[in-house]
């Protein structure tokens, strides 16, 4: 940025990672002597082909004197600066770049300055006309050629914002919305219930794939870019209803695009608990027998995967935000649909053979078959913990053995696997479950569910439940799918967070797969080296996927169970292993002056597993590969491939040591109990 004057704060606002995506390639001045707190410079369309900005952007004094405000500032320059860049009315580029400065501003935790007031009166409900035209008095004078706005003006363009006010908001904002309360962002810590952010978060260290990931640079701008190209069709005047079936439909096909499946054979789904829901509700329409419903491992798949396996509502609220009722059952879903668990781990904690739990599989199959019943079989790959079955042996047994009286679905919702694995997969007639949150580092809440030719060709002859309204609408679903059970809707938070997920696979399978499985093995190598040489923590046993030559036969979730600093004996029971995990994401410099209290460090939640010296359960941690780990982020840049094992080997051994850490200092934490936050105290 070139300046004539800059402070260390407004430096510091221009290097954030967030504003350094959104603002890409603009070179903003920044004059003392301008007033107002922007203006658009003269040549902003006489240069309609550059994408610098140069000159064409003055940030003004207001932004030196309180650079609190400044962020906020920047964003709404930036956002009308791209709008008016597009071609949109500046009108209508200006109350829209006021709207999402201001809810920019409320996501900012460190902002310590107010709104001003022509900010402050976009964050709620559409002005009416006649604020509007008040408004326009202040928003104008940002603007180098001043259109003319009268009151006739200002009552036809309020309908018009009336209809876009709900998409009028950044990327992030967006990206909260269309799920359930998980995603609210706390404005006091700046993250939602997954400890993550819809911003970028680079300065922590990041194994937690198996949970959830902050957005990376990458994801950040893949949203970031979708929303953009919403808007400017938006404000072009084209439909909103087009527009926005655009970017959901844009969302399956990329999806679609790296499994080898046409876009009519992704279904999304606010999340991997969603999905399986849409599951219930094909197979169940498919067949006129009661579904008996055989689930893997209900100990370490999503905690409301078994209320959604039996129909019913698995939260407080929905995808649709519609408040629902918690374990009731969902409107036109069979009641008499039984859920059958099979548990992956022994009494202890040790994984159960695999030929048992393929045995119990089969046995239970062919009971409920007999019985008269239809069968949904789960298949997982993979558990929370790494672990997979039943075999696909085992699967392909039953399919030919009990035909039309069997479901299959693949829990995919780790995705890690090669998608032409997954692609076999559903070509061969299995439903596959996905999401964009785990492995490819995502944000939380972008599932998807693939299906086969045979459900496809099924689908128009399907009644689906009507209560599926609460959950979905007919642009995330194949254009056959029973419309009266869908809404009308558009989740764009979905839809972007897809975005940004589609952004890290790009990167990711642009790579191939030789490299893909080396920088995966390579880590991995070292890392079970790292854990196995703590003191404190016990290695779980890894999964083995059968190696086939593909990528996906590397484990890349190690879990471990962490040394109860009261009882050396035993583990951390989950309670213990929560506080852990929520201390090391949070900055422990007000009460540890030793090694690195202030890193923060994201691993995946804990995941309750038996231990025969815990009352109740042990809490396992989660070390996770990721694709990022594979793909690079800004720090890798200019890394040969040694260095940049290097760096992340050092990076999983800053977490250990943390961990540690915070062991040692278990009773103080204790007494303060450290609340996890989007940025070091610092």
């Amino acid at each position: 940025m070139l300046a004539d004057i800059l402070t260390r704060s407004l430096v510091d606002v221009l290097e954030r990672p967030d504003l350094r995506v959104v603002a890409a390639g603009l070179m903003p001045e920044l004059d003392i002597s301008l007033e107002q707190s922007f203006q658009l410079g003269e040549n902003l369309l006489s240069e309609p082909h550059s994408v610098t900005g140069r000159a064409c952007l003055k940030l003004g004094e207001p932004c030196l004197r309180m650079p609190g405000l400044a962020p906020t500032i920047l964003r709404q320059a930036v956002e009308l600066f791209r709008l008016l860049h597009n071609g949109a009315d500046a009108r209508l580029a200006s109350f829209a770049a006021a709207r999402v400065a201001a809810l920019f501003h409320a996501l900012d935790t460190n902002a310590v300055n107010p709104l001003p007031q022509e900010l402050a009166l976009c964050a709620g409900d559409v002005p009416d006309s006649t604020t509007l035209l008040s408004l326009w008095g202040t928003l104008k004078k940002h603007l180098s050629d001043t259109p003319e706005f009268t009151e006739d003006d200002a009552k036809r363009l309020r309908p018009v914002l009336v209809r876009l006010w709900h998409v009028m908001a950044p990327a992030e904002t967006l990206m909260s919305s269309g799920g359930d309360s998980r995603l609210a962002v706390d404005p006091e810590t700046g993250l939602n219930k997954y400890s993550c952010s819809h911003r970028p978060r680079p300065w922590a260290v990041t194994f937690g794939s198996s949970t959830a990931s902050s957005l990376s640079e990458r994801g950040f701008g893949g949203a970031e870019f979708a929303r953009c190209m919403m808007m400017n069709a938006l404000l072009s005047k084209q439909d909103p209803d087009l527009v926005q079936e655009g970017i959901v439909r844009s969302a399956r096909a990329g999806i679609g695009r790296h499994y080898g499946l046409p876009e009519d054979a992704v279904l999304l789904s606010a999340s991997g608990t969603d999905c399986e829901l849409a599951v219930l509700a094909l197979v169940a329409a498919g067949t006129d027998r009661p579904v008996s419903s055989i689930l893997l491992a209900p100990d370490e798949t999503g905690s409301g995967v078994p209320l959604a396996a039996r129909g019913r509502h698995f939260a407080g609220d929905s995808a649709c935000s519609t408040t629902v009722g918690k374990g009731e059952l969902i409107e036109g879903f069979p009641e008499d649909t039984q859920l059958f668990g099979v548990t992956i781990r022994n009494e202890d904690g040790t994984s159960r053979p695999l030929e048992d739990i393929n045995a119990e599989c089969r046995e239970l199959a062919r009971r409920e078959v007999k019985a008269g019943r239809h069968v949904l079989l789960h298949r997982l790959d993979q558990s929370k913990t790494g672990l997979a079955a039943p075999d696909m042996e085992t699967v392909a047994e039953l399919q030919a053995e009990l035909g039309e009286h069997l479901s299959v679905v693949v829990d995919a919702c780790q995705a890690r696997l090669s998608p032409s694995r997954v692609s076999e997969w559903v070509r061969d007639g299995l439903l596959v479950m996905i999401t964009g949150s785990k492995f490819f580092t995502g944000p939380p809440f972008c599932g998807a569910l693939l299906l086969p030719n045979v459900i496809l060709e099924k689908m128009p002859s399907l009644s689906l439940p009507k209560g599926l309204k609460s959950y979905g609408n007919r642009d995330e679903w194949p254009e056959r799918a029973d419309r009266h059970a869908l809404n009308n809707g558009h989740n764009i938070g979905l839809a972007l967070r897809w975005h940004a997920a589609l952004a890290e696979m790009d990167a990711l399978f642009s790579l191939p797969d030789s490299l893909i499985r080396q920088r995966l093995n390579d880590f991995m190598t070292e890392a079970v080296k790292l854990v196995e040489a703590s003191p404190t923590c016990t290695l779980l046993p890894v999964g083995k996927p059968i190696d086939d030559g593909r990528w996906d036969a590397v484990p890349t979730i190690l879990s471990f169970l962490v040394e109860d600093p009261k009882n050396p004996d035993a583990p951390l029971g989950l309670e213990d292993a929560r506080k852990l995990h929520r201390w090391l994401n949070a900055d422990l410099s007000p009460w540890i002056g030793e090694g690195e209290p202030a890193l923060l460090c994201v691993l995946g939640q804990p995941v309750p597993v038996p231990h025969p010296l815990v009352a109740g359960h042990a809490g396992a941690l989660r070390l996770c590969g990721g694709a990022r780990l594979v793909s690079g982020e800004p720090s890798h840049e200019g890394l040969d491939e040694k260095q940049r094992l290097q760096r992340e080997c050092a990076d999983a051994k800053r977490v250990l040591a943390k961990l540690e850490l915070i062991l040692e200092n278990w009773d103080v934490l204790l007494d303060a109990n450290p609340v996890p936050r989007y940025a070091p105290l610092s």
